[in-house]
C-alpha cells in the first residue's frame, strides 16, 4: 500500500496556502520556545479570533450557547480551548490533543557558581536527550523568575541579533582519545551540561558602583522599615545584602559576582531568587526554510509543536460544528504526563465540567458521557524514515517525508508496552473522512518492533473511554537540538485536524 509524494499533486493555489501556513508556523516556533510562551502565544491568538476566557463566560452570567468560544489556562502551561457545538455536550466532544514541552536543559535551584575565573548554571536535562548534542551550540535562556513579593519577571537572552548566547563546552579533538572510547551515552555526562555564562571579573571599583546603586534603591523602597535589610542609616547590619562597603565583590568568586551584578541591573534579581525561577535552555536562533529547495523546515521543538500549532489553526479557523471541540495543549508529556500540568492531572475534566455547568448542561453522568462519547486524536510525532539508518526502520510500516499525516494504531515499545491501540471501527471511520476530504494519510510504526518505541497522551484520554488514534506530523532529528519536518506534512496534518474537527 504505497502512498503517492503529496508534492506532485499540489497546484499553484495548494502551494501558495502551503507557504502561508509554513509562515504562520515558523512566527509560532519563534514565539514559543517553552510551554508557558506556546500558553501565552496561542492564547493572543485564539482572543484575535474571539475567544474568551472560561472565567470571563462564568463572569459574565450569560450561559454559554453554540458558537461560543472559550478556553482555560492551567498554571500558564497547559491550554484547553472550546467552540460550543449545536448538539448537548453529554453526546460528547471532538478534541485535538497535543502537548507543548520539549527536551531541553533547566536550570536548577541553586545553580550559579564559579570555577578558575569561570562562571556557569547548574542544569538538569529534560526529556530523552541524546547528551552530547547539546554541546557547542548556541543556547538562549528562556523562561521566568518569581520574586517573594508575587512580581514575576519575564527571562528572554540569546534571541535578539545583539543578544549574548550561551554554551555547554567540551574537550577539543586534540585530547578526546580517552573520551573518544567511552559509550555515546556517556560521552557527556548528566552533571556535566553546564552552562557557560561569564568569563569577566567585576572590579572592585564596579562592585562598589553595584552595591551603591543597590543600597540606594533599598533605601528608596524601605528605608524607615524596621526590619529593612538596607537602612536609611546604612547600618552595619551583620547579614545585610545591600553593604555600600563593597571591597570583597571585586575579589571572592568576582566572575559570579559579574554575572549577579548584571541580573541585579537587567532583572532585578538576587541570587536567591533562582529558588523561584523556571529557567530553561534552548537552542538559539529562529525556525528556517531547510533544503534547497525550501521544501522542509528546521527548528527547535516540533516534537511535538507541529502537531500543537496544526491542530491549533485547525481549532481557530473551524466553522460552526454539530459537537463542540476542543483544542487541548498539555506540559509536561516528554516526562510521563506527570504533575497539575501534565495530561494525567484533573486540569482536562474539571475544566470540562465548569464548560457544561456554563452551558447550564452539568451533571456527574452527562460530564462521564460526555467524556465517554467523545473522539479524539492524540497529535503527536512519528519518526521519519531515514536510510542513513535504515535498519532500525521496517520500510513497510515506516512514516515518510511528503506523504501526509501519520497514524499510528499503537505506540508503546516492544510488546506495544504503554501502548494505546485504536480500534478497527474507529480507523475505519477516520479513513473515510480523510478521503473526503482529499487529506493525504499514511500509517506507520515508530521503528522496528524490538529496536525501543515511544508513547503520547493517548493511553491517559483511553481512561475515559473515549476513542483516541495517534496521528501527527513525520520528524527527522526528533529530541535533538534542531528538527526537521516537510511542509508539505505540516500543511497535510492542519487540513486532516480541520476535517476531523468538522465531521468525525
Amino acid at each position: 500500500m504505497n502512498r503517492e509524494n503529496a508534492w506532485k499533486e499540489y497546484d499553484q493555489e495548494q502551494l501558495a496556502r502551503l507557504e502561508e501556513l509554513s509562515v504562520r508556523y515558523r512566527a509560532f516556533l519563534d514565539a514559543g520556545k517553552t510551554e508557558r510562551e506556546c500558553v501565552k502565544e496561542a492564547v493572543r491568538l485564539a482572543r484575535e479570533q474571539g475567544y474568551v476566557s472560561l472565567a470571563e463566560a462564568q463572569e459574565s452570567g450569560k450561559p454559554l450557547a453554540a458558537g461560543d468560544k472559550v478556553y482555560a489556562v492551567c498554571m500558564n502551561k497547559s491550554l484547553a480551548l472550546f467552540q460550543i457545538g449545536t448538539r448537548p455536550l453529554r453526546e460528547g466532544m471532538r478534541i485535538l490533543g497535543a502537548h507543548i514541552d520539549s527536551p531541553r536543559l533547566d536550570v536548577k535551584q541553586n545553580p550559579l557558581y564559579e570555577d578558575t575565573e569561570l562562571a556557569y548554571l547548574d542544569t538538569h536535562y529534560y526529556g530523552g536527550v541524546k547528551k552530547y548534542q547539546w554541546v557547542t551550540v548556541p543556547l538562549a535562556i528562556h523562561g521566568v523568575v518569581a520574586k517573594k513579593d508575587g512580581t514575576v519577571v519575564d527571562v528572554c537572552i540569546g534571541e535578539k541579533e545583539d543578544d549574548p548566547v550561551v554554551f555547554v563546552s567540551d574537550l577539543l579533538i586534540h585530547l578526546a582519545g580517552e573520551q573518544l572510547e567511552k559509550k555515546a551515552r556517556v560521552v557527556i555526562e548528566g552533571e556535566n551540561l553546564d552552562i557557560l555564562v561569564g568569563s569577566r571579573p567585576l572590579t572592585p571599583e564596579e562592585g562598589a558602583k553595584d552595591a551603591a546603586s543597590e543600597n540606594a534603591k533599598c533605601n528608596a523602597d524601605g528605608a524607615a522599615a524596621e526590619n529593612a535589610k538596607c537602612d536609611a542609616d546604612g547600618a552595619a547590619a551583620e547579614n545585610t545584602k545591600c553593604d555600600a562597603d563593597a571591597a570583597d565583590r571585586g575579589k571572592k568568586d568576582a566572575v559570579k559576582e559579574n554575572i549577579l551584578a548584571i541580573l541585579r541591573a537587567q532583572y532585578g534579581m538576587e541570587e536567591e531568587d533562582f529558588l523561584s525561577a523556571e529557567l530553561e535552555i534552548v537552542p538559539a536562533g529562529k525556525a528556517r526554510d531547510c533544503g534547497l529547495d525550501r521544501s522542509m523546515i528546521m527548528a527547535y521543538g516540533q516534537d511535538d509543536r507541529v502537531c500543537a500549532y496544526t491542530s491549533l489553526e485547525a481549532q481557530l479557523t473551524a466553522g460552526p460544528q454539530e459537537y463542540t471541540c476542543c483544542c487541548l495543549l498539555v506540559d509536561k508529556e516528554e516526562i510521563g504526563s506527570v504533575g497539575a500540568t501534565g495530561m494525567q492531572s484533573r486540569f482536562f475534566e474539571n475544566t470540562v465540567a465548569e464548560l457544561m455547568e456554563c452551558a447550564g448542561q452539568y451533571s456527574e453522568l452527562d460530564l462521564r458521557r460526555c467524556l465517554s462519547g467523545s473522539r479524539m486524536l492524540s497529535s503527536d510525532v512519528s519518526a521519519a524514515y531515514d536510510p542513513l539508518f535504515a535498519s532500525f526502520f521496517e520500510k513497510k510500516n515506516s512514516a515518510y517525508f511528503g506523504r501526509g499525516l501519520v497514524f499510528n494504531k499503537f505506540t508503546g515499545s516492544r510488546g506495544k508496552s504503554g501502548s494505546n491501540d485504536a480500534n478497527a471501527e474507529y480507523i475505519a471511520s477516520i479513513r473515510a473522512l480523510l478521503e473526503k476530504h482529499q487529506v493525504k494519510f499514511q500509517t506507520a510504526e515508530l521503528g522496528k518492533v524490538d529496536i525501543g518505541g515511544g508513547g503520547t497522551i493517548a493511553y491517559i484520554s483511553a481512561l475515559y473511554g473515549m476513542q483516541v488514534i495517534d496521528s501527527g506530523v513525520a520528524v527527522l532529528n526528533m529530541h535533538a537540538p534542531m528538527e526537521v519536518t516537510s511542509k508539505a506534512d505540516v500543511y497535510e496534518a492542519m487540513k486532516g485536524y480541520r476535517a476531523f474537527l468538522q465531521e468525525a
